[in-house]
């Protein structure tokens, strides 16, 4: 296993120089570069986390996170490459966490057991932000917000619950075939349609009421669409035409002189 792991690291730092190549860093990366913002404070690992990990797949140096890529031997010749690519991850985690949390990682070396320590201190609060999400997504109401605000608001608080409870994959040898991860998905669109439509003032009770009574329940964007459609209807009467403001207005200052003067 271990021959196996060094061949690796040999194979990837031996050409270091292709883009393709985990170990290839451009000329242009720095390491005072701030990948995510806002910076980790404690209370948003969970946005924080999914952000970074699309950033260090963005430069394709996830592999150093996730343990693919182990660190060789400090005697091994390809070890200056590996060391140069884990300093510059270790810098771009600090830049992109408040001073204080950055103080408290300073001693750490290693950019898998960076990760590994962020999420052992940051992610064991699970449940309880569960529970803070589904109140927040159940009572959330649209208010004086328009329709393509108050969809932000909920899209956003529905986003993080996915990542907090990710649906799982099926785990069989021979892949299962009665559909049962499509159908749990489905519930779930389901509940995210109704989440959003609950929370709709009450101007849009008859759009709701439409939406509710389609089977199947469309989803989540189309919902949104139709909401969207039935806003700029609702505008529209309420705006008056300035052209024809401007007009009354101008036939009555016309008509004045011709009053002043039969008087």
């Amino acid at each position: 296993m271990e021959s196996l792991e060094a061949t690796q690291v040999t194979q990837y730092a031996s050409n270091y120089n292709d883009i393709q190549n985990p170990y290839y860093l451009h000329r242009g990366e720095s390491p005072g570069a701030v990948l995510v913002t806002p910076p980790l404070d404690g209370s948003n690992y969970h946005t924080w986390s999914r952000a970074m990990k699309r950033a260090l797949l963005s430069k394709n140096k996830f592999k150093f996170v996730n343990g693919s890529i182990k660190p060789p031997s400090e005697v091994d010749p390809e070890y200056d490459t590996w060391e140069r690519c884990n300093t510059m991850i270790l810098s771009w985690f600090t830049r992109s966490m408040t001073k204080q949390i950055g103080q408290s990682t300073i001693y750490i070396d290693n950019a898998q057991e960076l990760w590994e320590d962020l999420k052992e201190r940051f992610s064991k609060g699970n449940y309880f932000r569960i529970s803070n999400v589904l109140q927040e997504l159940h009572s959330i109401r649209q208010g004086d917000k328009n329709i393509f605000e108050y969809f932000n608001d909920v899209k956003t608080l529905w986003d993080e619950l996915e990542s907090l409870r990710p649906l799982p994959s099926c785990q069989c040898e021979t892949k299962c075939k009665c559909q049962m991860m499509k159908i749990v998905k489905n519930h779930r669109d389901v509940e995210y349609v109704i989440c959003f439509l609950k929370g709709l003032n009450d101007e849009f009770n008859t759009i709701k009421a439409h939406i509710l009574l389609m089977e199947p329940l469309p989803q989540i964007n189309k919902a949104c669409s139709l909401l969207l459609q039935q806003e700029e209807q609702q505008v529209e009467p309420r705006q008056t035409n300035p052209k024809a403001l401007f007009n009354t207005s101008d036939k009555r200052q016309q008509s004045d002189p011709n009053e002043s003067r039969q008087q």
